[in-house]
């Protein structure tokens, strides 16, 4: 992984004082708190409900077990012993001290992390392909493009204050697991007819209060000119981004408003003042960047090891972790394992400081003292050999982190919502985890099988609910919590936005709207369909009206419980 330089050191120690420099200031009287508004926000500190909330930067994803450790001592020691993993690939501290924070920065610097630009409207932290490097579906490694929009995205003096925030998801592997539809900027990886390698470049992505998916602004764009392409498409953006209406201000709307074709004609004109001056990339700096980024020392091992299929074979609860845990490895003898941080009772991303040392040390013993975080709030080990998975398996399973539902029902993504976040309309982790108890038996998520489920607390969708097969929506009805159902939404290379099924539940329905959309799919899919197959087949009546069928029953059942409570009270 990407290790700092001495320049990179020396900008980071330099925040940290500065930014120390600024809350001393603050306290003392002489920055109002609009004053430091922009400035704690662009260090990652948030003002939530209940106090600061500190956003950690982790860029695309990766983490050594060094800096693991450093995490899980700074949640003991300023937060409570708790992290929270989001769908940036960041971790987020939600009960910090403000006066601490510079000095949890200081910690943070010490191991080679930050918190700059995990919030404010410059570019924010770029993410990619949990299994970048090893995915045997991948074109390239896309890690070394993504360290070069980070050192190019980080202290930007033109994109520090742009119409509003902006991410940029980089993917290189036949299947997209970065959403990069989702994105304002998103870049796959491709080849052209000569071999050369360069992206697919999708603009104007984007969840929230309008869910747009991006649309292609060039089908290739040479790699050398990767820098001064996007600085275009930013200058542009900058340049008539929507200032006077927050709710408008992202460049989807930009890109909506002028159409894809006007927005590239003015990207391409833009791009002629740029092309082949100094932001050209040469290759000698793609190998330098590359060179971070060499493959660890793998053995030369059998494709498939004899002690492991055994133990599948004779291990039930075993098999079924490899079947939902382990993923393939482009190295023989080798697979990745996603660490689920989806169990029972714990709300979806956390993970407490005693896992974090846990993981830490799994790293370290079993996959080169790396760790990656997924887009779904889980945690990956990209390079376990094959007969160490049972061993790691058993240790990891004494920390609860073997949860065999990756991909399944309960392997939510989920914001904090209500619980902790200011701008939440409803509480996230409650509905997560009735959803959790409704559906229990591993064996019953098996038959299901593959599909998404994801929660957001309010319409700025940090629980990405629109690219969901099923999407959660937290709306606030006459000061009452309601959730939104939608249908239809999914990642990868066929994303799409889910669309609304009717009128909003109230909490306690949610459960049983959840078990009559997926009794629907029982019922109507064949051998070989996922939910959404089912769902695009039939369409989406058939559970709309599955979904309503009880509903007067069930709020009859809410105004008795209600008339019981008045009654006891």
């Amino acid at each position: 992984m990407y290790r700092y330089d001495k320049t990179d050191q020396q900008i980071i120690n330099e925040r940290v004082t500065q930014y120390r420099d600024q809350i001393s200031r603050h306290l003392a009287g002489e920055l109002t708190t609009d004053e430091l508004r922009p400035l704690r926000l662009q260090n990652g500190l948030y003002i939530q409900r209940h106090g600061p909330m500190l956003r950690i930067a982790i860029p695309y994803g990766m983490l050594a077990a060094a800096q693991l450790r450093k995490l899980a001592e700074i949640s003991r020691r300023y937060d409570r012993a708790v992290g929270h993993f989001t769908t940036r690939q960041n971790m987020q501290l939600n009960w910090p001290q403000f006066e601490e924070t510079p000095a949890i920065l200081a910690e943070l610097a010490s191991v080679q992390m930050h918190a700059v630009q995990t919030s404010g409207n410059c570019v924010r932290n770029i993410t990619s392909d949990h299994f970048a490097g090893i995915a045997p579906d991948e074109l390239t490694d896309p890690r070394p493009y993504c360290e070069l929009l980070r050192q190019w995205s980080t202290f930007h003096p033109e994109f520090a204050f742009l119409p509003r925030k902006f991410k940029i998801a980089v993917n290189a592997a036949a299947v997209d697991r970065a959403v990069i539809r989702a994105h304002d900027i998103g870049l796959d990886l491709v080849l052209d007819d000569d071999g050369e390698i360069g992206f697919r470049v999708f603009v104007g992505g984007g969840l929230g209060r309008t869910p747009i998916l991006g649309k292609v602004v060039r089908e290739f764009l040479p790699r050398r000119h990767l820098l001064s392409y996007l600085d275009a498409i930013l200058r542009l953006y900058n340049r008539y981004g929507r200032r006077d209406n927050m709710y408008k201000a992202r460049i989807k709307i930009l890109v909506q408003a002028l159409g894809i074709e006007e927005f590239s004609r003015q990207v391409e004109a833009e791009w002629s003042q740029l092309k082949d001056g100094p932001t050209t990339v040469p290759d000698a700096e793609f190998a330098r960047l590359a060179g971070h980024f060499n493959p660890p020392a793998w053995e030369t091992l059998p494709a498939e090891d004899p002690l492991h299929a055994a133990r599948i074979r004779t291990d039930r609860a075993f098999a079924h972790w490899v079947r939902r845990c382990v993923h393939a490895h482009k190295t023989p003898g080798y697979a990745a394992v996603t660490l689920s941080l989806k169990a029972p009772g714990v709300a979806p991303g956390d993970i407490s400081d005693a896992q974090m040392r846990a993981v830490a040390d799994l790293a370290e013993r079993f996959s080169f003292g790396e760790v990656r975080v997924s887009h779904e709030q889980n945690l990956v080990l990209a390079d376990v050999r094959q007969r160490d998975l049972h061993e790691l398996w058993q240790i990891a399973r004494s920390h609860r982190l073997t949860t065999a539902n990756i991909g399944l029902l309960t392997d939510m993504i989920c914001c904090p919502g209500g619980d902790l976040c200011a701008l939440a309309n409803a509480r996230s982790t409650p509905i997560a985890e009735a959803v959790h108890q409704k559906f229990d038996d591993l064996d019953y998520l098996h038959d299901i099988g593959d599909i998404s489920l994801n929660i957001s607390g309010c319409m700025n969708s940090c629980g990405h609910h629109h690219v969901a097969n099923i999407g959660i929506l937290g709306v606030d009805k006459n000061d009452e919590e309601w959730y939104q159902i939608t249908i239809g939404g999914q990642q990868g290379n066929a994303a799409a936005i889910g669309k609304v099924i009717g009128p909003s539940f109230y909490a306690q329905e949610v459960p049983s709207v959840i078990e009559a959309l997926i009794a629907v799919y029982l019922e109507n899919r064949t051998d070989s369909e996922r939910f959404i197959d089912t769902l695009q087949r039939i369409g989406i009546d058939p559970f709309k009206a599955r979904a309503y069928a009880g509903r007067d029953r069930r709020r009859t059942a809410k105004v008795d419980s209600r008339e019981k409570e008045v009654v006891n009270a």
